[in-house]
């Protein structure tokens, strides 16, 4: 071990915090062997494992607990194939550390080693705050302790669940019924006051926007913005600190702070009977193109963590929009995000993960390959083989559009059952066939593999683009505090003004809108397949036209608890219920065909021919759900008359009105019937 001429052994031993008793003269560094990636304490000493395959050694150096003042160095003796690794004996948890990779500088070999450049160990628990510390980042040893009192993951069904998007600050921070000082944090979203509104919702799940520690980018830096959704990750293994109270950003073990802060929040979910799912980045990492910064995996082994040009390895390859596309063809990139997985799961109790860019992860040589090497070891870890795993199921590149193609047991988002319903419903060109196969689960996309209708994550509005309100309420976007003059987010986004760009007070157009938003809620909600919905689509909230707000931490991003639109938060509470309660679509296959236990009409009564199926002219039908229950729909903006069979029926749910009879005709909208009584062949 090499000393730093400016301290002595008496200020590293300080610094170091080592286990009881231990003297700094018995510290030594041995080869030890290999285990998971990063730097674990086992109560004798720090062992560390780092992955590079080109390096030709790496070096840990050692920082006072701060990681403002450089104490040792020493390189990692232990070399297993293409894993360094050492034992340090004597040391413990609070050691502060960096690594630093020797190896050449040659771009037309995909090679960036820079001996001299401080690197961030990739699978990092916890990276120091840099206010009080040098420019670079540095990990901090832990061991954590965290009484768990019990908890349980509530394992819903599948076919059960009910999932809702949200991010943590955005969630709590206007709330006026959660406290001040925990507002948009961890905390926040473990409130009573936030918890009671998720359960009077009757979901199932929360699925998180990023909660990994994330960089923002130096664009937005410049620009007095920050990665608000926090898609560009840092620390794979390290809840985002900007999430946590300021009670526990100021406590001096803060990182065990923010960790068990953020442990709480899901113990208090789960008391709840609602899982945690985890929007998590595997497809790039924040250090964007070859112009963006070195701090961790690059200067590590750029050619083993990045996928690179064949004929230009001196660039990135760019799937993702974000300047680089990280590995996972090399079995220890794939590596490196199970263990990820696996802490996640076995140390935070998470329930599942939603996978952004998800067709990078089933890269190959020629293609997608839902037997990728990626989806093998998750579905034969025992840990991971049976969490809920959520593909956004596409990516930038050639070839990336993968809906209907992840591995049995996957669930995909379903951009096509988005389009189909806000085409159907708001801008009138997509016929009455379209909408019924999204209606009934997108067996078109997801039977011929043999998945279930649950597979198809159905939604309308998510994060990304427009909110549920915005979408009836702009024809085109504004995104001008982005910064990007406008230029950025979806141009096509199937939505309609329906006659007044923005906020109206026109009470026709006014009522148009609540319609609409009740009938696109409705639809999700009943339709076969998993529901998903964004937060503040039951609350009327709007981003003003923004629809790429992800670097808007502010109040265009902030869910508005005082202007609460409650007629619509009562309508969807209500669908949810009914949803439960009778489960009109809620098969576990699909029920499109007869043998489904559906009829389609007409509204006059006849049964749908082929024909029928695909007239625009005419897109008002009803379905038969076991003959107990009729669905009206009618997406025009006259009264339609439904000739239903003869019986007596009551509505259980309509979106065109708060009051209406059962023989009433329908304004546009959709309309639940329920039948008193119904007569089966075999009562005869």
């Amino acid at each position: 071990m090499s000393w730093s001429t400016a301290v002595d052994r008496a200020a590293f031993a300080a610094a170091c915090h080592g286990v009881p008793g231990a003297s700094p003269l018995n510290w030594a560094v041995e080869s030890g062997r290999p285990g998971p990636m990063g730097a674990h304490h086992d109560g004798d000493g720090v062992r560390f494992t780092v992955f590079s395959a080109h390096a030709t050694s790496i070096e840990v150096c050692v920082f006072d607990s701060a990681g403002a003042q450089h104490l040792a160095s020493f390189a990692l003796p232990g070399r297993s194939g293409d894993l360094f690794h050492g034992f340090l004996r004597g040391a413990g948890p609070g050691l502060v550390y960096g690594l630093r990779a020797h190896g050449p500088w040659d771009l037309a070999a995909g090679h960036r080693f820079e001996p001299g450049r401080l690197l961030l160990d990739p699978a990092a628990r916890e990276i120091v705050d840099r206010s009080n510390a040098a420019a670079d980042f540095k990990a901090r040893v832990i061991a954590d302790r965290y009484d768990w009192q019990g908890d349980q993951p509530p394992r819903h069904a599948v076919d059960d669940t009910i999932l809702y998007e949200l991010h943590v600050a955005g969630f709590t921070r206007l709330h006026p019924l959660v406290p001040a000082s925990v507002r948009g944090s961890y905390r926040g979203l473990a409130h009573p006051q936030a918890i009671d509104h998720l359960k009077s919702l009757g979901v199932t799940a929360v699925s998180l926007l990023p909660v990994q520690q994330h960089l923002d980018e130096r664009r937005l830096v410049e620009r007095g913005l920050v990665n608000y959704w926090g898609y560009n990750t840092l620390g794979f293994f390290c809840p985002e600190p900007r999430l946590a109270s300021a009670a526990a950003r100021s406590m001096a073990d803060h990182g065990r702070a923010i960790r068990d802060e953020f442990r709480d929040m899901v113990r208090a979910l789960h008391a709840a009977g609602i899982e945690v799912i985890l929007d998590i980045v595997f497809n790039h990492s924040c250090e964007s193109d070859e112009h963006g910064p070195t701090l961790s995996w690059r200067g590590l082994d750029n050619a083993s963590w990045y996928r690179l040009p064949i004929d230009d390895r001196g660039r990135y390859v760019n799937h993702t929009g974000c300047g680089n596309t990280l590995n996972l063809q090399h079995p220890r990139v794939v590596q490196f995000v199970i263990e990820t997985l696996r802490y996640w799961v076995l140390e935070m109790h998470v329930d599942g993960f939603r996978f952004d860019l998800a067709s990078v992860l089933g890269r190959g040589d020629h293609g997608f390959d839902r037997h990728a090497l990626f989806f093998e070891a998750i579905a034969s870890d025992p840990v991971l083989g049976d969490i809920k795993c959520i593909a956004e199921p596409w990516d930038v590149g050639p070839g990336g559009y993968q809906l209907g193609n992840f591995p049995a047991g996957w669930l995909e988002w379903n951009d096509r059952f988005r389009d189909a319903v806000r085409r159907y419903w708001i801008t009138g060109d997509a016929d009455r066939g379209e909408f019924a196969r999204r209606l009934c689960g997108s067996a078109d996309v997801f039977e011929s593999s043999g998945r279930a209708p649950a597979a198809s994550v159905n939604f309308v509005t998510a994060h990304d683009g427009f909110t549920l309100r915005d979408l009836v309420s702009y024809a085109q976007r504004y995104n001008e505090a982005n910064g990007e003059e406008n230029r950025d987010g979806h141009g096509e986004n199937f939505g309609s003004n329906l006659g007044f760009e923005g906020d109206t007070d026109d009470p026709a157009i006014s009522a148009r809108r609540r319609r609409l938003q009740r009938a696109l809620l409705a639809t999700v909600i009943l339709a076969q397949g998993t529901p998903m919905l964004c937060a503040g689509s039951e609350l009327g909230h709007t981003q003003q036209g923004n629809n790429n707000a992800y670097c808007q931490d502010n109040d265009i991003s902030w869910l508005n608890w005082l202007q609460v639109d409650t007629d619509l938060l009562s309508f969807c509470r209500e669908a949810l219920r009914l949803r439960g309660s009778l489960r009109p679509l809620a098969k576990d296959w699909y029920a499109a065909g007869p043998q489904g236990g559906l009829r389609w009409f007409a509204i006059d009564g006849t049964a749908l021919d082929s024909a029928a199926w695909h007239d625009r002219t005419m897109r008002a039908f009803f379905v038969l759900i076991d003959e107990k229950l009729a669905m009206l729909f009618n997406p025009d903006s006259v009264l339609r008359e439904f000739a239903l069979p003869a019986g007596r029926w009551r509505v259980l749910l309509d979106t065109a009105q708060s009051s209406v009879a059962a023989g009433d005709p329908l304004a546009a909208g959709l309309r639940l019937l329920q039948r008193e009584s119904v007569r089966h062949e075999s009562d005869q």
